[in-house]
């Protein structure tokens, strides 16, 4: 089965709990000597097969396969993949049924970053995320005041919107966060935007 590896724990020595995201299910595995195998990574999509143990309710993770893709080897994008990816973890670690739309999103990530710079990638990734979930704040009111935003306006984490006097934080054009949240499109930020939106994001889904 094609899946994603969200999170590694290291037990014992060598031995590691491995959290893998698949199209409907969260599984918690368990890989002998799994600190000796380069494909037992964050991020890195994998085809497996799980072995039941009678004596723990954790099964064993077996003839892992990595899928590559054409840019894991270009060390910025999968930094940025993996960071993105761990927040996955945190974000679904409580779930065990799975909506197929969280592989879905990366999958298509992935096909993204083959051409995209990844941080755009990743917000934009991150957009279509808040909208499926119900979290993508469209009515533009300011979580601080409760009041309509009608000029600049401010992202705080989530991308909650705010006055961007209320939260003492950089402001952006209205216009430009509506589009970014219609469209799901990075195309109108420069870099300088990209990466405060980037901070924005990594604290947390």
């Amino acid at each position: 089965m094609d899946s994603y590896i969200i999170n590694i724990n290291k037990v014992k020595d060598e031995d590691l709990i491995v959290t893998i995201l698949s199209e409907n299910y969260l599984y918690t595995t368990y890989r002998f000597y799994g600190a000796r195998h380069s494909i037992i990574n964050i991020g890195y999509k994998i085809d497996f097969e799980l072995e039941s143990n009678l004596k723990s309710n954790i099964s064993r993770l077996k003839d892992v396969l990595q899928l590559s893709t054409p840019w894991i080897f270009d060390r910025e994008k999968l930094y940025c993949w993996q960071r993105y990816i761990k927040l996955f973890y945190s974000h679904l670690k409580d779930i065990e049924n799975i909506d197929k739309f969280y592989i879905n999103l990366l999958d298509t990530l992935s096909h993204k970053m083959i051409k995209q710079n990844p941080k755009r990638a990743i917000i934009e990734s991150y957009i279509q995320l808040c909208e499926f979930e119900g979290r993508l704040h469209c009515e533009y009111e300011c979580l601080l005041c409760d009041k309509k935003i009608k000029s600049d306006i401010s992202l705080v984490r989530s991308f909650l919107p705010t006055h961007k006097k209320c939260s003492f934080s950089r402001g952006f054009e209205l216009n430009k966060i509506k589009e970014l949240f219609k469209n799901k499109s990075m195309i109108n930020f420069d870099e300088e935007e990209v990466e405060y939106l980037w901070n924005i994001l990594m604290q947390g889904l």
